[in-house]
C-alpha cells in the first residue's frame, strides 16, 4: 500500500495574515458598534498600521483589506425598521 505524500503546510501569505490580524482587531475592539464615521476613522488608522507592519501588501491588498473590514463590521441581519415579514403583512393589512 502506497503512502500519500504530504505537502509541508506553506506559510500564510501576508494578506492572509493581515487580514486575520484585521478580524480580530475589529471583534476585539468592538469598533462593530461603532458609529459608521468612526468606523471608518479606526479603519483609516488600522490600514495604516497594517501597512507598516506588512511592508510587502500592495495598495490593492489594503483596499481589499479595506473593503473586507467595513463589511465585516456591518451586522448580518440589519435591525429596524427594514422590510420584515411583519412589516409586510401589516402594510398589506393596512392597505386593505
Amino acid at each position: 500500500m502506497a503512502r500519500k505524500k504530504v505537502r509541508p503546510r506553506s506559510q500564510p501569505r501576508s494578506i492572509e495574515r493581515a487580514r486575520d490580524e484585521l478580524f480580530s482587531a475589529i471583534r476585539q475592539c468592538g469598533v462593530i458598534d461603532a458609529l459608521p464615521e468612526e468606523q471608518s476613522e479606526w479603519m483609516e488608522d488600522t490600514l495604516q498600521f497594517m501597512n507598516e507592519r506588512y511592508p510587502d501588501l500592495t495598495p490593492q491588498d489594503i483596499d481589499q483589506l479595506r473593503e473586507l473590514g467595513m463589511r465585516f463590521c456591518q451586522p448580518v441581519i440589519p435591525h429596524g425598521g427594514q422590510h420584515t415579514a411583519l412589516n409586510t403583512q401589516e402594510e398589506a393589512a393596512t392597505a386593505a
